[in-house]
């Protein structure tokens, strides 16, 4: 079975966050740590080469496959932010018609720039994210 790439390294979250060439999503990067750090309460650890986590929780599929992830996370790519988190849950089509401009895949939000999204409700969004991951894995600090 394959090995999962996106484990939990120990470079800086600070160097990797100042060396993001685009000074606005750097920026934007600089405000998500501040808000995922706070609704989580976990210090902000790097997952792989390019996304920032903060928790972590252990999943294992039908499958069989097992691996660890984090409570939730973002990286910044080229066409803007994506942020890892549970959007399955009751009630969240309403925070996310309420969010602004963004697009939403499996466990994923994206979005151009923060300045797109009205903050409050992302942080509402996020803080729910969290809350759930914990109840259903028991979520640990990473």
């Amino acid at each position: 079975m394959a090995e999962n790439k996106t484990k939990k390294r120990s470079e800086s979250v600070g160097a990797f966050v100042e060396a993001i060439p685009d000074a606005a999503r750097r920026s934007d990067a600089r405000a998500l740590v501040t808000l995922m750090r706070a609704a989580s309460g976990e210090v902000p650890k790097m997952w792989g080469t390019s996304i920032v986590g903060f928790g972590s929780y252990h999943y294992v599929y039908d499958s069989g496959r097992e691996g660890d992830a984090p409570l939730i996370g973002f990286a910044p790519r080229k066409a803007g932010m994506v942020l890892y988190l549970h959007l399955g849950l009751e009630g969240a089509e309403g925070e996310l018609a309420r969010l602004g401009k963004h697009t939403t895949g499996k466990g994923c939000l994206a979005v151009r720039k923060l300045a797109d999204v009205d903050e409050k409700v992302l942080e509402r969004i996020i803080v729910r994210s969290v809350a759930a991951m914990r109840k259903k894995y028991g979520g640990k600090s990473a």
